[in-house]
């Protein structure tokens, strides 16, 4: 996981895949949050990629750094807690202008049976399991 966490924070800027249907979407993100040793991800209620997670919880990260890709197979839940959105804000100072941990919206969810290979052209695939 520490890996995994890592990778994803020093590319700040990571993609993830949610599908509707058999249309997948994917998107910008760029919060990734350790909390209770789980790793988070947030966004509003309101949004469609939301909506999408909670029709279908399998999702896809990707991330690009330095040579080196990560992709991330994994299911989410949702955490409505306060304590965990407030961890997330925290973290992302910059999302209160956006969110708050009592607005109805703002939500975290932390991926689980996680599979997280990070990818080169020049070494071997590692993968992690968590």
């Amino acid at each position: 996981m520490k890996e995994t966490l890592e990778f994803l924070e020093s590319a700040g800027v990571y993609y993830l895949a949610t599908c509707k249907g058999n249309t997948p979407y994917v998107r910008p993100f760029g919060t990734i949050n350790l909390y209770n040793n789980k790793l988070y991800i947030q966004t509003g209620k309101v949004k469609n990629c939301y909506k999408e997670m909670i029709d279908n919880p399998n999702v896809e990260l990707s991330a690009f750094k330095d040579g080196k890709w990560i992709r991330i197979s994994a299911k989410v839940v949702s955490d409505d807690s306060f304590e965990a959105k407030k961890s997330m804000l925290d973290k992302y100072p910059n999302l209160r202008a956006m969110y708050n941990e009592n607005d109805g919206n703002t939500i975290v969810l932390y991926l689980t049976d996680v599979t997280s290979t990070i990818y080169s052209f020049t070494e071997a695939p590692v993968t992690f399991k968590f």
